[in-house]
């Protein structure tokens, strides 16, 4: 896992591991939402809608493995799984926001363009 990859560090070294180890389409979003608290998978699955079950499994045991995301099992029937940020992982609270900051600047600058881009198609459409 990337944790455990050697890095030829560059100047761009430490930006290849954080991008490593929360980079993909859905890490991001479940450390997000896992910022809020202790969340159980199917919670996890609703809030991230478009992922998959496969996906969703996969990145949070890369997440796990990776020392940021806490797996807690109940010996229950039916078995009941919460997922929690470790102490390691809630020092992403700062860099997530930061994404979340950025992206929402970001559609605010393409809100116009895509509003501007949707009227031409329309127009173009009549």
């Amino acid at each position: 896992m990337a944790r455990h990859k050697t890095y030829d560090c560059s100047a761009g070294c430490p930006v290849s591991a954080t991008l490593d180890v929360i980079g993909g389409k859905w890490k991001g979003l479940i450390l997000y939402h896992l910022l809020e608290g202790t969340l159980r998978f199917g919670e996890l699955r609703k809030r991230i809608p478009d992922v998959t079950q496969r996906m969703l499994t996969q990145h949070l045991r890369e997440l796990e493995e990776s020392g940021l995301v806490h797996r807690q099992v109940y010996a229950e029937v039916p078995p009941r799984v919460e997922y929690s940020l470790t102490t390691q992982g809630q020092t992403l609270r700062g860099v997530i926001a930061a994404l979340k900051s950025w992206g929402e600047t970001y559609l605010g600058r393409k809100a116009p363009e895509l509003a501007a881009s949707k009227r031409r198609l329309a127009v173009a459409g009549r």
